[in-house]
């Protein structure tokens, strides 16, 4: 189903607001000025029709006013220019029509005669206008011509024989009507002054030049407004475009569709291309974040604090001479609102890692962008651009990469059960070789001072006592290096998902910095041909 003209003005206005920066300027604000057109003429009397006889200077265009309207309303001579300001003659659109004076405000036609229906032939609801001279010399002229051109519902353009194929005309006005062939009549006036066979050519020639312009199935008739051959078919006509009431829909109509198809070239063919792979860029950004290095640190604290808790109790403290690795790069657990704030200690991007980190910027916004206009992709490019992105005092990516890794849990805030576990273990071993220790120091003294010596209980072929201090150390030392290698395991795993959580840290980051911008640029890019797609449909 065909647009309303309402429909078709939003529909380019959106694909305006879509391309609004990535457009030439020059495009938008001459379109953005005919959606504001075609909707302050919708807004105004739709019980009137706009008839503008235009032409170049000496063509007839006054005398054939008059002749339309079979009274001398426009001034006709022989002096050039002959008309400077437009006139225009009105027909009322009888009882309850709307007054036309907005219209002819909007217009900017000063220059009126009204004539009652009753006394005319031409149709209630007509509002003829007599234009300035499309070639006069005094440029205000031109200019009131060329404005009240945008502006008519149907347009009457007036030829004669010896001007008609101009190349002002054509060059100028005609080629710029492609598509307006329904609204525009070319009417070959002084055919009085050519025999029937010159007249035949001439139009017949005419009609040629037309359709080279493109606008071929435009109406076109010969008539003389001196002897009012052919005037009856031109009013008929033009009655009949009053009386239909679609010339201004039709006119608007093609100014729309031909401007969303000039916005629709300039969005160029669909972006064919697949969207890029993030993981090369998350990879290059993880890398200038330094998560490789956490992740390192992440293995070696788990291990450091490991031992702290379940190696032998008597040497364990020396685990925790040892600095912290997450510490020392201001990664320390913290609670959530502090890590939210904090920044981290690692050193800043280097050379090499900028560079990586802003080629890969550039690799996939050129992927997501492949065989967009130039116009779009220089816009993602200045929006992303890398060298800025990446830089180490003013970028942002620097800054919300390290705000990313500062505010990434990377371990656990409670201690591993198992280390409980066996940090118990231990304590209790310890306390067996203590046991043990402090009864053979008892028993010692009574073979020293030749006492009989209490029964010791044995374990076997071993003496509790010493059972005890010996089995407490060798299974406190075992117990020791098993759970140091049970750490070293655990570690690696708790490394692996702390690198997890920090490439999906970084992901967003390069979601929000990139992807997202990116994802932006190529929907409004549709939006715009979409928009401008369903504006140019007929």
């Amino acid at each position: 189903m065909s647009l309303t003209l309402e429909q078709r003005a939003d529909a380019l206005a959106a694909a305006l607001d879509a391309g609004d920066g990535r457009l030439a300027p020059d495009l938008v604000e001459d379109t953005r000025a005919l959606v504001a057109r075609v909707r302050e003429r919708a807004g105004l009397s739709a019980e009137h029709t706009v008839v503008a006889l235009a032409g170049a200077t000496g063509s007839g265009k006054s005398s054939l006013l008059n002749a339309l309207a079979a009274a001398d309303l426009a001034a006709t001579g022989v002096q050039r220019p002959t008309t400077s300001h437009p006139l225009a003659l009105v027909v009322p659109a009888g009882d309850g029509g709307r007054d036309p004076s907005a219209l002819l405000d909007w217009l900017e036609v000063d220059r009126r005669h009204v004539l009652p229906a009753a006394t005319t032939a031409l149709p209630p609801g007509l509002v003829l206008l007599d234009l300035p001279d499309h070639d006069s010399v005094v440029v205000e002229h031109r200019v009131r011509a060329e404005r009240l051109v945008a502006r008519a519902d149907l347009l009457v353009w007036v030829v004669d024989p010896q001007k008609y194929a101009d190349a002002a005309l054509h060059e100028g006005f005609l080629r710029t009507l492609v598509g307006h062939d329904e609204v525009v009549v070319l009417a070959l006036n002084q055919v009085d002054r050519l025999t029937h066979g010159d007249a035949a050519a001439v139009l017949a020639d005419l009609r040629r030049l037309a359709t080279a312009d493109g606008i071929g199935a435009a109406r076109a008739l010969g008539l003389s407004a001196a002897t009012g051959a052919g005037v009856d078919a031109l009013r008929a006509l033009v009655a009949d475009a009053v009386r239909r009431r679609e010339a201004s829909t039709r006119r608007f109509g093609a100014d729309l569709r031909n401007a969303a198809a000039v916005v629709l070239d300039a969005c160029g063919p669909p972006v064919r291309g697949r969207t890029p792979d993030p993981r090369a860029l998350v990879d290059a950004l993880a890398d200038a974040a330094g998560v490789p290095t956490v992740v390192d640190a992440v293995r070696r604290a788990t291990v450091r604090a490991a031992t702290a808790r379940t190696g032998w109790p008597p040497v364990r403290w020396v685990a925790g001479l040892r600095p912290d690795p997450l510490r020392r790069l201001g990664l320390a657990p913290r609670p959530a609102p502090q890590a939210e704030l904090a920044r981290t200690s690692l050193p800043p991007l280097g050379a090499a890692q900028r560079a990586r980190a802003a080629t890969a910027v550039r690799d996939h916004a050129d992927a997501a962008l492949a065989g967009a206009p130039d116009a779009w992709v220089l816009a993602a490019r200045a929006r992303l651009d890398p060298a800025a992105l990446t830089d180490a005092r003013t970028g942002a990516l620097p800054d919300a990469l390290d705000h990313a890794i500062a505010r990434t849990p990377l371990v656990p805030q409670r201690p591993a059960w198992w280390w409980r576990v066996v940090a118990g273990l231990q304590w209790l071993l310890l306390t067996a070789a203590v046991v043990g220790g402090l009864w053979l120091a008892g028993l010692a003294p009574m073979g020293y001072l030749r006492l009989p010596e209490p029964d010791v209980p044995q374990w076997g072929p071993v003496p509790v006592p010493t059972a005890l201090l010996v089995g407490g150390v060798l299974a406190g030392v075992l117990v020791a290096l098993l759970a140091g290698v049970a750490a070293r395991l655990g570690a690696r795993r708790r490394a692996r998902a702390a690198g997890r959580r920090l490439r999906a840290a970084v992901a967003q980051v390069a979601d929000a910095l990139v992807v997202d911008p990116l994802a932006q640029e190529t929907a409004a890019l549709e939006r715009c041909r979409s928009q401008a797609a369903r504006a140019a449909a007929r």
